[in-house]
Formats: C-alpha cells, structure tokens, sequence
C-alpha cells in the first residue's frame, strides 16, 4: 500500500486497457495508514478520479462464509483471519460487478481465489 500513497504506480495504472474502479474498502485501508500530507493527497485523487465499489450486505455475508472456510481449511489464526477480511471485501466486490482485482498480495488473493473465483492480476513489488 505505501507504494500507492507515494503514486508508485500512476504510469502502470493509466496504460492499463480497463475502466479504472477502485474498492472503498482499499481507499480506507490507504487513508488509514497515511503519515503524511502528501499521501493523503495522493489517496483523495485515487478516490475522487475513480468510481468506487463498495461490499454490499451480500458481500458482506459472503466474506463472513468464505473467512470462516478459509478458517477451516487452512488453520488460519483468528489474527491472520482478521486481516483477511478487507482482502475478502475487495475480492467478492469486485466479483459481484465483474472486475479484475489489481494487487501486490499474490498470496492472500490466490488463497481467497481457491474458494471463490474472481478475476486476479498480480503485480510485482517493485
């Protein structure tokens, strides 16, 4: 996320051949973590210049399901299905209105995938 804040990857955002959205949950998850000025600026532009996706109830219900699945098959601590949820959030919203999740956090995202597809696009951390 901090590579966001900073606008790391505004180039590879611009080129791709997508109508950008952007998930409520990722833009509270990069406000939460701002230290400074600029971040926060960097983050209200992301939001104001994309539409937003925000988990609906279903979603919602949903991820409470798939976390509880993913629980169950993986021996997942309570912490680590704690910080799971967001990522949860952000998969099923975007499957609910058929978008490709774009994200640095291969692992969690392809472990989310395995129980319920959605479309997926690992970049790499640079």
């Amino acid at each position: 996320m901090q590579h966001f804040r900073k606008g790391s990857y505004r180039s590879e955002l611009s080129q791709l051949p997508y109508l950008i959205r952007n998930s409520s949950v990722v833009i509270a998850e990069l406000t939460r973590g701002c230290r400074t000025q600029e971040e926060r600026h960097v983050i209200e532009e992301l939001a104001n210049q994309t539409l937003l996706v925000t988990p609906t109830e279903k979603v919602w219900r949903e991820s409470g399901k798939l976390l509880s699945r993913l629980s169950e098959k993986k021996g997942y601590s309570p912490e680590k299905i704690k910080d799971l949820h967001f990522d949860c959030l952000i998969a099923l919203s975007a499957r609910s209105v058929g978008a490709v999740v774009i994200t640095l956090n291969r692992d969690d995202f392809e472990e989310i995938r395995k129980l319920k597809d959605f479309k997926l696009i690992c970049w790499e951390d640079s």
